[in-house]
């Protein structure tokens, strides 16, 4: 990230904080970095202003913001006998450093070349000189946070929301417990790698002795589109997705299907919603031996042009009585499902290959809704997807997403309020 260009008026990072960044190291040894400081966009090397996705606002970015190329999302526990004051503490820090490095910044004041020589750098500094990065940081909270084995830890079990319970099993998904839940989330997406990893490292480092990381996953390729100018992306079967995803500029979809409202409750998650994240493993040397007309019908589009096998081109809607009653757009089309909508936010990810020698791949689904309801409704619909012989759900996790923070805010702020 660059050197100091200004930020909006925040507190700092708490002493326990910058006890996290030098991950043990004497507090004596490191200055709380405060002040005020006015917000300002990177820039790039070559004098070009990087694009910046401001941090704090109606809504948290990351949602309906331009899909970036990366991502880095990982999930979070709190630490046993932590307190409501750790997580307000933690939720503080969080928000702080992400209105830094979303503006191209170093994760605090004193940055990754400064403050005393005897202490760990603040930033650990691989983002250093690097732009922006059309970075985005969106932060969740997970059902387990509001009441867990020590019951009510937080003091916020009853301002749970009712709709946030874990999902229910879903016909052929193998989940790993170690790659689902986590009471807090942290999705990161960037159109830089190193950007995106940086963050979710500096995030890490700071919630240091509050909560750890329980898992995490790295993707590439976006695979859908929120701005029209956008084209359509292909997932790792070759097919373009999400041709008919809900976008940034429809506001009366965004509020009918992704936004919380103040009437749906609670009230402290009203400009909300609810992320589910699904980690899909597919079968990639399977699905490669398989003929192309048969490809196309499993998807209900032809692999080229991205068009429905109905007729017209990729935006045209399908004809869904044109296509196998069992194919993915017929199955998934809002047509098929009272109208149901979710706007979709995935990414390609490959892990390298597994003790079969084959290839550890597959699509990371980020799904956001104003009710889970909705993503439960059509996953159960796509219980007799053809595709389903192709792909195996091994992860999942459910948070709510509060609304945007006020600047000079944090994350979370009015359900602790």
């Amino acid at each position: 990230m660059t050197e100091e260009a200004g930020a909006a008026p925040h507190l700092g990072l708490s002493r326990r904080g910058l006890l996290g960044l030098a991950a043990g190291g004497s507090a004596a040894a490191i200055a709380l970095a405060g002040g005020a400081f006015a917000l300002g966009a990177a820039q790039r090397q070559d004098g070009e202003a990087a694009v910046v996705h401001p941090f704090f606002g109606a809504h948290q970015s990351g949602i309906t913001t331009e899909v970036q190329e990366h991502l880095h999302f990982a999930a979070f526990d709190m630490m046993p006998r932590g307190d409501r004051d750790d997580l307000i503490e933690l939720l503080k820090d969080w928000s702080y450093a992400a209105s830094r490095m979303t503006a191209g910044l170093e994760v605090s004041a004193t940055g990754a070349v400064g403050g005393p020589p005897e202490a760990p750098p603040d930033d650990t500094g691989e983002a250093l000189g690097l732009p922006a990065g059309a970075l985005s940081i969106t932060i969740g909270f997970g059902p387990t946070l509001f009441e867990n084995e020590d019951g009510d830890r937080y003091g916020i079990r009853d301002r749970r929301p009712a709709k946030l319970r874990r999902l229910p099993a879903f016909l052929g998904e193998d989940l790993d417990p170690a790659q689902s839940g986590g009471d807090l989330c942290i999705q990161v997406c960037a159109d830089d790698p190193q950007v995106a990893v940086h963050a979710i490292r500096n995030l890490s480092r700071i919630a240091f002795g509050r909560a750890k990381l329980r898992w995490s996953q790295l993707g590439f390729g976006k695979t859908s589109r929120t701005t029209a100018d956008q084209q359509t992306p292909r997932n790792l079967f070759g097919f373009k997705d999400g041709t008919a995803n809900i976008l940034a500029d429809d506001a009366a979809a965004l509020d009918e299907h992704v936004w919380v409202a103040e009437d749906d409750g609670p009230a402290w998650l009203a400009g909300g919603s609810y992320l589910v994240a699904r980690k899909i493993a597919m079968l990639i040397e399977t699905w490669d031996r398989v003929q192309l007309s048969e490809q196309e019908r499993i998807f209900g589009r032809d692999k080229g042009e991205g068009a429905p096998l109905s007729g017209g081109t990729e935006q045209t809607a399908p004809r869904l009585s044109g296509l196998d009653a069992h194919s993915h757009v017929r199955l998934a089309n809002p047509g098929s499902n009272d109208g149901t909508r979710i706007l979709r936010r995935g990414f390609n990810y490959v892990g390298g290959n597994n003790s079969l020698g084959r290839l550890d791949a597959g699509l990371f689904f980020l799904a956001y809704q104003r009710d889970p309801a909705q993503f439960i409704a059509l996953q159960r619909k796509l219980s007799t997807d053809l595709l389903n012989e192709y792909i195996r759900h091994t992860g999942s996790g459910i948070w709510a997403i509060p609304p945007g923070a006020a600047e000079g805010g944090y994350v979370g702020q009015p359900l602790f309020s």
